[in-house]
C-alpha cells in the first residue's frame, strides 16, 4: 500500500508540472500498454523550443521510451559546451521521469577534439548510441577514395567507442552526402568494429532512395542495425515539380506494415528515434521559436507515436 501510495503521489507531481506546458486534457495521451511494443525515443529537433526539463517532462507524459537529444550545432546541447552542458540536460530529463540513451551529433572524427569530448561525456554519463554526421564526396578524388577515406575514419570511431563502452551509428540518408545509397553505408562500415559501430537505418529515406529496391537495401544493412529512425512521405506536384513532401506516420507512403514484419522475421527490435518532418509551425525545422500553439506539435508527436505501436502490434 505505502508503495501504491508513493507511486500514486509521484505520478501526481509530475502530471501537476507539466500541466502549464499542455493546455488540454490528458486523456487524449492515452499510451498502449505492451511489453512488446517498440522503445521509441523522441528527436529532440521538433521540441527545440523547450528546455530540458520541459523536454523530459514532455516525452514522460506522452509515453516516450526516452530523447534522442540533439548534440551538435544549434541543438539542445552544443558540441564546445558539452562537457558543462549535457550533464545538466540529462540529468533534467531523468529528473522528468525519462530517460536519454541516444544522441545525434556531428561526430565524424577521433582527430576532432570536439567529438572525442562528445563521445567520452556521454558514454560516461550513460548514453549508449550516438548518431555521426554525414560524409560528404570531395570531388577532389574519386568516390571510392572518398570512402576509403571514411571507412578509416568510422573504424577509428569504432576502437574509441568500444573504449568508452558506447555505440555509433551511421544514418542513410537521401541526396548526395554518403549513405544516399545501401552499399556506400556497407562499404564504410566493412572494417568498424561491428559491436561498436553499425547502422541507424532510415525507412524513409530509404524509400526515396530505393523506389521498388529498398528490401534489398534492408537486406545489406540488417545484420549492422543499431537504431532506426521512422517517419514517412510521399511524392507530390508543387508549382508543377515533383517533390517529397513529408508526411504524418501511416498517411505517406511507407509500407510499415511489411518494414516491420521484416523487422520481426530477423528478431530486431531496435530503440526507435522518431523523427517529424512535415510542417509543425517552424518545429519540424527545429526552431526555438514556433508559428504554432504548442498543443499543434504535442498532438501531433502523440498521434505518430500511437500509429507506430499499431501498427508495430498489427505487423
Amino acid at each position: 500500500m505505502d508503495k501504491t501510495r508513493r507511486t500514486f503521489i509521484k505520478k501526481t507531481a509530475l502530471t501537476a508540472s507539466i500541466l502549464p506546458l499542455m493546455n488540454f486534457p490528458l486523456n487524449t495521451w492515452a499510451s498502449i500498454d505492451d511489453e512488446e511494443q517498440l522503445s521509441v525515443h523522441v528527436f529532440s529537433k521538433v521540441l527545440q523550443f523547450l528546455d530540458y526539463k520541459s523536454l523530459g517532462q514532455i516525452a514522460s507524459e506522452m509515453g516516450f521510451s526516452g530523447v534522442d537529444l540533439t548534440v551538435r550545432p544549434n541543438g539542445h546541447v552544443l558540441p564546445e559546451f558539452v562537457k558543462p552542458d549535457l550533464p545538466k540536460a540529462i540529468k533534467d530529463i531523468k529528473k522528468s521521469g525519462t530517460s536519454c540513451e541516444m544522441i545525434s551529433t556531428n561526430i565524424e572524427s577521433v582527430n576532432n577534439p570536439l567529438d572525442v569530448n562528445i563521445i567520452e561525456t556521454a558514454a560516461r554519463l550513460g548514453v549508449k548510441y550516438y548518431r555521426t554526421n554525414w560524409y560528404k564526396y570531395t570531388g577532389n578524388k574519386s568516390m571510392e577514395d572518398d570512402l576509403e577515406i571514411y571507412k578509416q575514419q568510422v573504424k577509428e570511431l569504432s576502437i574509441l567507442n568500444k573504449e568508452f563502452g558506447i555505440i555509433g551509428s551511421y544514418q542513410n540518408r537521401d541526396g548526395r552526402s554518403v549513405g544516399s545509397s545501401f552499399w556506400e553505408v556497407k562499404k564504410i562500415l566493412e572494417t568498424a568494429n561491428p559491436d561498436y559501430f553499425g547502422s541507424q537505418y532510415d525507412i524513409r529515406h530509404a524509400i526515396v532512395e530505393g523506389g521498388l529496391s529498398w528490401e534489398n537495401g534492408f537486406q545489406l544493412l540488417y545484420p549492422h542495425i543499431k537504431v532506426i529512425v521512422l517517419k514517412d512521405f510521399k511524392w507530390g506536384k508543387v508549382n508543377g515539380k515533383w517533390e517529397i513532401i513529408n508526411t504524418p506516420i501511416g498517411e505517406g507512403m511507407v509500407d510499415f506494415d511489411r518494414y516491420f514484419k521484416l523487422l520481426k522475421k530477423h528478431q530486431l527490435r531496435p530503440p526507435v528515434s522518431l523523427h517529424v518532418e512535415y510542417p509543425l509551425g517552424g518545429a519540424e525545422e527545429g526552431s526555438s521559436v514556433i508559428a504554432v500553439d504548442r498543443k499543434v506539435v504535442f498532438d501531433a508527436l502523440k498521434k505518430d507515436l500511437n500509429t507506430i505501436h499499431r501498427f508495430w502490434k498489427e505487423a
